[in-house]
């Protein structure tokens, strides 16, 4: 068994069982989870090492061979967001730490923040499509958690709709795992690559189209996307942040090893419907975020607009498309985790997450103006950030595919991006706070403990930067990663 390809999975589960049993000491589980999620960082570190020189990592269970046992196989797909998903769990962690929208410092927070970071990674690591779902639910059972926590009734009443709709997602995920099984007798990748084949085309593609739809569902896709910004908002920013980077790029992922790995070419028959339905993400999503004026729901919006920019290219596939995609995902993880956590800031400064009732915050806090700058230009696609290159990958493959209206709806979303964060600047930076007055005394932020969340954020900040400023290492290693899918 290989220790790289499990440990990813294995630190942070021993990390939330630790956390869980010193639940009444504080520091004590403050101190394990910091090096619990270093580890991880650590973990995820040395795999893409190894997959990038092109040593295998995989790992099989109970003495049973593939594709009989369940199997770990990390590629260069799987093993970068693994990575991403160790430096989003730090980022959080880190954040927890200081006073900027701390939420409930609830005894269960921090074994369920390490719990999803398990499955997440198990997710990603995971060769065998029942267990995909087996990891899909402990993360849906941790995040529910996580949304229940505080016992409040918004929060309640937003785990009943998260539940509610991806319930149904879970079980069209089942059924269509049950029924693929029963189709070709395998469930590892590799074997269900083969045995495909076999089966008859037409009942393949109905089997597919009810996966695909279960994956879409908990991507937050387009017609199936409301249980998010109904959910989202109610949860404390740094938990908030780790939802909006992690938990929907499993679903997306999910569709792009199915229908853009595991089962293609037979996948590839839907990929004109999951292209429309990508094109009507981006326009919902960002419709409903130059609605809002609460800065968490409009971030909530723009998860699921920014979500239609992966599906489309994984829509587009070949190398290019799929190359787009993982470019697309890594960018929009970081960038969007960064975005609600320098809003947790604002509010924590400025005493409210409604656009409408602050303001004054360039002037009180011109640094924190910058500092949000960086992701809010990222996500718009303002060169040369990594938003910038990410877009373009997917619009020139749009583009270089005959496919001008799905890049005409790209750039047209990029456009009412751009005013959803000028929205944000003018009302939360520009004008002055309502609190001011007319008084010559300039308005003044409140005091708080800040010093780990500006450590996470500027550390975010900095990945966007790297990655903008030398984006070839990245566009490099995503189209070396999509050259492996479907060549099972």
């Amino acid at each position: 068994m290989s220790l790289v390809a499990t440990a990813p999975v294995l630190v942070p589960l021993a990390t939330a069982a630790l956390t869980a049993l010193v639940s009444g000491r504080v520091r004590t589980q403050q101190a394990i989870s910091f090096v619990g999620v270093l580890g991880f960082l650590a973990a995820a570190v040395m795999l893409v090492a190894q997959v990038s020189a092109g040593a295998p990592a995989s790992a099989a269970f109970g003495d049973w061979v593939p594709p009989y046992g369940i199997q770990f196989q990390l590629d260069g797909l799987s093993s970068v967001l693994v990575l991403v998903t160790a430096l989003m769990g730090l980022a959080s962690l880190l954040f927890l730490a200081s006073d900027a929208d701390p939420g409930l410092r609830h005894p269960l927070l921090l074994p369920l923040v390490h719990g999803t970071l398990a499955g997440v990674a198990g997710a990603f690591s995971t060769a065998d499509l029942f267990n995909l779902y087996v990891w899909f639910e402990g993360m849906l059972i941790c995040a529910l958690g996580l949304i229940a926590l505080g016992g409040r009734r918004d929060q309640l009443d937003a785990a009943f709709k998260y539940l509610g709709l991806n319930l149904f997602g879970t079980l069209l995920l089942l059924a269509a795992v049950g029924l693929l099984y029963a189709a070709t007798g395998h469930l590892n990748y590799s074997a269900l690559a083969v045995a495909a084949r076999e089966v008859d085309p037409v009942l393949l593609h109905v089997l597919l189209a009810a996966l695909a739809v279960g994956l879409l569902l908990k991507s937050a896709a387009f017609p199936l996307y409301a249980w998010l910004p109904a959910s989202y908002p109610t949860l404390p920013a740094p938990v908030l942040a780790l939802f909006a980077g992690l938990l929907t790029k499993v679903g997306v992922y999910a569709v792009l090893r199915t229908l853009g790995d595991v089962f293609m070419p037979a996948g590839a028959g839907l990929f004109e419907v999951l292209g429309w339905v990508a094109a009507a993400t981006m326009v919902a999503g960002v419709l409903g975020a130059a609605y809002h004026w609460d800065m968490r729901r409009i971030l909530a919006f723009h998860i699921v607009s920014q979500i239609g920019y992966i599906l489309l290219a994984v829509a587009l596939g070949g190398v290019g498309g799929n190359a787009a995609a993982l470019f697309y995902t890594v960018h929009h993880i970081v960038v969007k985790a960064n975005l609600f956590l320098i809003a947790g800031m604002l509010a924590t400064l400025a005493g409210s997450y409604d656009l409408r009732r602050i303001g004054g915050m360039a002037a009180a806090r011109p640094a924190l103006a910058l500092l949000f700058a960086v992701p809010a230009l990222s996500l718009v696609g303002i060169p040369p950030l990594s938003g910038f290159w990410a877009k373009l990958l997917v619009l020139q493959e749009a583009f270089a595919q005959g496919r001008f209206a799905w890049g005409a709806l790209g750039l047209a979303v990029s456009v009412l991006t751009l005013y959803s964060m000028m929205k944000i600047w003018l009302e939360a930076f520009w004008k002055r706070h309502p609190d001011a007055g007319d008084a010559d005394v300039a308005w003044q932020p409140r005091r708080v403990a800040l010093a780990p969340a500006w450590l996470a954020t500027c550390m975010l900040a900095a990945v966007t930067l790297a990655i903008g400023l030398a984006p070839q290492t990245l566009i490099e290693f995503a189209r070396d990663a999509a050259a492996t899918l479907g060549r099972r």
